[in-house]
Formats: C-alpha cells, sequence, structure tokens
C-alpha cells in the first residue's frame, strides 16, 4: 500500500506557513466546487500572492471554502496582461515569494494564459509546481467511452469554416483519441465540418456542462450527433472527442513511396524501420523492398 505523507485530519491542521516559496500552479472545479482538492485548498489559504485569470472566480470560489484573502495580494493575469505583469511576478518569485496561480476553471495551462508565465518561470530557473485536479479534457475522455490509451487535446478549432477544415483534415489520420475544445454557438458547424472531413461513421462523443447541473453526454457516429445538435439551442462549455482513424493498409506502391522519401535522409536500415513502424508492416519485407529501392 503506498504511504502519503499527510494524515487524514492534517489539511487544515497543517502550518500553512509551509508552503514554499514559488509558483504553484492550482486546478479548479470545471463546475461542482467541491471537486477542488484538499492541497489545492492548502496551497491558496497558505500563498503569499493569488494570482488569478479571473479574480472574481477565485475569490467566489475561496468564499466558498471559508479561505479569507487576509489582505493578501489578488493579481489578475490573463490573455491581455502583458510582459510587464509577468516581470512583476518574477520579481515576487525572485523575492522568495509564494504565489499561486489559478485558471478560471480547470487545470492551469490547458487553454489557459497561465502558459506564458509558465515559460517565464522555468527559463529563469525559479522553483514552480502544481496541485493537480479537475481537468474537462480527461473528464470528457473518461465518459466518452473512446480510446484513452493515446489521445491528443486538440484546442479550439478554427472559427473560420474553411480554415477549420483544413485544421480538421490535417488531423484525419491520427492515431488517437481527438479531444476538442468548442463554442455552444459553433458546434453544429464543427460537427459538419467533422462529417465532411473525418467520415461520417467515425465514432465520437460529445459532453456538455461537465460535473454540473445539466451534465450531458452524446455518443454515436459523427452523422448522428451532427443531426442530434443542429437544430437544438446548445448552451455551456462543450468538450467534442473523435474516434482515432481506421489504420490504412499499406501497399507495395505506398511503402515503396515512403521508402523514397526516407532513404533520402536515413541509412537503408533506418529508413526500413521507420517506414515498418509508421505503416504497420513486417520490418522485414519494408527491409527487403528497401535494399531494391537503393540498388536500383
Amino acid at each position: 500500500m503506498r504511504q502519503t505523507t499527510d494524515t487524514p485530519d492534517s489539511a487544515w491542521k497543517r502550518d500553512l506557513r509551509a508552503i514554499p516559496p514559488g509558483l504553484h500552479f492550482v486546478s479548479t472545479p470545471i463546475g461542482a466546487a467541491r471537486d477542488i482538492t484538499l492541497r489545492a485548498l492548502d496551497v491558496l489559504a497558505g500563498a503569499n500572492v493569488l494570482v488569478a485569470e479571473d479574480t472574481r472566480t477565485l475569490k467566489h470560489l475561496m468564499e466558498i471554502h471559508g479561505i479569507a484573502l487576509g489582505g493578501r495580494p489578488l493579481i489578475a493575469y490573463h490573455d491581455h496582461s502583458g510582459e510587464g505583469q509577468t516581470q512583476r511576478l518574477l520579481a515576487l518569485l525572485v523575492e522568495g515569494k509564494s504565489l499561486a496561480y489559478a485558471s478560471e476553471a480547470g487545470t492551469p495551462l490547458i487553454s489557459d494564459p497561465g502558459f506564458e508565465l509558465a515559460r517565464a518561470v522555468a527559463a529563469a530557473g525559479l522553483p514552480m509546481t502544481a496541485a493537480p485536479g479537475p481537468c474537462a479534457a480527461i473528464c470528457a475522455l473518461t465518459l466518452s467511452g473512446l480510446p484513452s490509451d493515446r489521445f491528443l487535446f486538440a484546442g479550439f478549432a478554427p472559427s473560420a469554416g474553411s480554415a477549420r477544415r483544413s485544421f480538421l483534415a490535417e488531423l484525419a489520420g491520427v492515431q488517437a483519441t481527438l479531444i476538442f475544445y468548442e463554442s455552444p454557438k459553433r458546434l453544429a458547424d464543427l460537427l459538419a465540418d467533422m462529417v465532411a472531413t473525418l467520415g461520417p461513421t467515425r465514432q465520437a462523443a460529445v459532453c456538455r456542462e461537465l460535473t454540473k447541473r445539466f451534465e450531458e453526454v452524446l455518443r454515436g457516429p459523427l452523422d448522428d450527433l451532427a443531426a442530434q445538435v443542429a437544430d437544438r439551442d446548445i448552451k455551456g462549455e462543450v468538450v467534442v472527442l473523435v474516434d482515432r482513424a481506421v489504420p490504412v493498409e499499406a501497399t507495395e506502391d505506398s511503402i515503396a513511396a515512403a521508402l523514397d522519401e526516407a532513404l533520402q535522409i536515413m541509412s537503408v536500415k533506418d529508413a526500413a524501420t521507420f517506414v515498418s513502424q509508421t505503416t504497420g508492416t513486417s520490418r522485414k519485407i519494408v527491409y527487403r523492398i528497401a535494399l531494391d529501392r537503393s540498388q536500383g
């Protein structure tokens, strides 16, 4: 049995002054306020400085859980904060302060402006850690019924139709479950374009308002899901997931074409290994074709 350093009742009894200096990323609930972790509450209660994508949302969350601001600075950090705000936070870290950063909802850096802050702290060699917790993408993957051994978080698709279709076409062959965030107003358009670019029979799921009162999960082929949402007034946060592409059986011509390209920059041995792995073909067969191509 794995041992932990915390006793069952230690969460609120430990010395909160022990929150170490550095930047602490705090995951916050995506809906249900009780989904926050005890460690996240400790960090929010003990950090010297609080930083938030949305300061009002963080203050409300702290009020729900009985955590007083207590005169501590509460600093906004969002898409429009700029380099000056980043440098201000770095200066506080250099002074040895402990900073807690919280996204508006979910795990920081997942569709969240905290990325620039994390990159700056890493570049400066300053301490940084995370209190993990809720994430809409992972919650949706759990409920989707789609393969979870390999997945790709693709974020938001472009809003313009032509750009969105090109974006989806680039992902069409990816051998992983695809995860997207989307605005409810664009959901019908996204699904229609998925039918056109990824195919109507690809299995998918639409997850809406996760952990909230009106949570809903729709599962089925893309064309069925597109039809279901076409005339609905969709509201709330939406995650769309699509099953991986069906592998295309390699032919001798397609293997030869892949080898011709690989042999321009690789040895026969390396090219054979690479093409064998990418096409799912026996290395012995690919190596034989590679030798013929290299000698011809």
